[in-house]
């Protein structure tokens, strides 16, 4: 904790959800509280993402932003090893991607921690 502000990892302000198309990852991320919206915004940005799945070397990550559901939609192409009918990996579908995105440490002002799932 730093000036009033705590870092916990992004799914005590959200949960989500993965799909797959093809070798392309949908990863949801909906906020558990209208007032952490703006603080995941802020930080779950394309870069990050693409950061965070760099070892997976993806092509690109599009964000698309659903402000009235205080949710976003992560296109993530090119990160399912060719997707499931070419992947030799475990998840070829890609269902355990959305946690990699929801351990994102996030930091936000102490006042908001009221808003935060689980246990701090």
């Amino acid at each position: 904790m730093d000036n009033g502000t705590i870092t916990v990892p992004l799914y005590r302000l959200a949960h989500g959800r993965t799909g797959d198309k093809g070798n392309r990852s949908n990863i949801s991320v909906i906020a558990w509280h209208p007032a952490l919206w703006e603080t995941i915004c802020a930080q779950v940005t394309e870069a990050a993402v693409l950061q965070r799945f760099a070892d997976r070397r993806p092509a690109r990550v599009t964000r698309h932003l659903l402000p009235r559901l205080q949710a976003m939609n992560l296109v993530i192409d090119e990160v399912l090893d060719g997707g499931v009918n070419g992947a030799l990996n475990l998840d070829s579908h890609g269902k355990t991607l959305c946690f990699r995105v929801l351990e994102m440490p996030i930091t936000l002002p102490q006042a908001l921690a009221p808003h935060l799932a689980g246990e701090a």
